[in-house]
């Protein structure tokens, strides 16, 4: 008898299911700011786009009229950006890079709106070098070379870092590479060696690692991305929803998407021999 409820119980559950479709179109056109301001040049640059309906599939489009500059707060010199179509950025009108402990504003005009963000240009860690070492496949990690990070981190708070790797001038950009670490485990990461566990190299690859210390907000906005990106939509998966932006709309009305970045970059280049 107890086997027969429970299986008029199962019976009853599935019974009771119904399929829901879920309305994913949105509600209104969000822009989407993507800035970065280092000390190389070469990275110095903003891309606006807007949102997309879920199921759109075409081509983000790009803002190309909005009036974009960069302001040092410590000095008050303003850095004028223009929209370049070689490149569809955003980029500055002079070839500038910004300045180790200067606080810096971003604003863009956007039609009737103004959108800020600041951050301050940090002191990057120590980056000593940098090791490859061949090891056979193992669990979960396939054969091939494997970078180790040595460096120094003497900073007591401000601690929040990404590592972004180019292999053959191609940048990694899938969501297991977006590299993140900050003090929650001490400042010691470096000095023991960092391996980066989830790289394999061949020989012959040339490798470009450019190690970035960011501010709270824009790291804050690098983690939210990543776990939304590694959000399966499962039973225990939490519901998804857009990164914590850095920047703020100051004039207008509606929303902004996107973040600031402010940082230091340590760049280092290897190329492991061939065999």
């Amino acid at each position: 008898m107890k086997n027969f409820f429970f299986l008029f119980g199962l019976v009853a559950l599935f019974s009771c299911q119904e399929e829901v479709y879920l309305d994913l179109r949105n509600q209104e056109r969000v822009p989407v700011i993507e800035a970065f301001w280092t000390d190389n040049p070469a990275l110095n640059r903003v891309k606006i786009s807007y949102s997309r309906d879920y199921y759109d599939t075409a081509s983000n489009e790009l803002e190309k009229e909005a009036m974009v500059t960069i302001t040092n707060l410590s000095t008050g010199e303003e850095i004028p950006f223009g929209f370049s179509e070689d490149f569809q950025r955003y980029l500055p009108r002079r070839y500038f890079s910004g300045r180790r402990g200067d606080m810096y504003r971003l604003e863009v005009l956007l039609g009737d709106q103004v959108y800020e963000s600041e951050g301050m240009l940090l002191e990057p860690p120590v980056l000593d070098s940098i090791v490859y070492q061949f090891r056979e496949e193992r669990l979960f990690s396939e054969e091939g070379y494997y970078l180790t990070v040595y460096g120094k981190i003497p900073f007591d708070t401000d601690n929040y870092y990404r590592v972004r790797i180019t292999r053959n001038d191609t940048l990694l950009s899938g969501r297991q590479d977006y590299l993140l670490f900050d003090d929650t485990f001490g400042t010691s990461i470096l000095d023991n060696g960092f391996e980066l566990g989830g790289f394999a190299f061949k020989a012959g690859d040339k490798v470009k690692l450019e190690l970035f210390r960011l501010n709270r907000s824009a790291y804050n906005y690098l983690n939210d991305l990543v776990n939304l990106l590694f959000n399966d939509g499962g039973l225990f998966s939490p519901p998804p929803q857009n990164p914590r932006s850095n920047i703020r709309l100051v004039q207008g009305t509606g929303r902004v998407e996107g973040y600031f970045v402010v940082a230091p970059v340590l760049t280092e280049t290897l190329t492991i021999p061939l065999e």
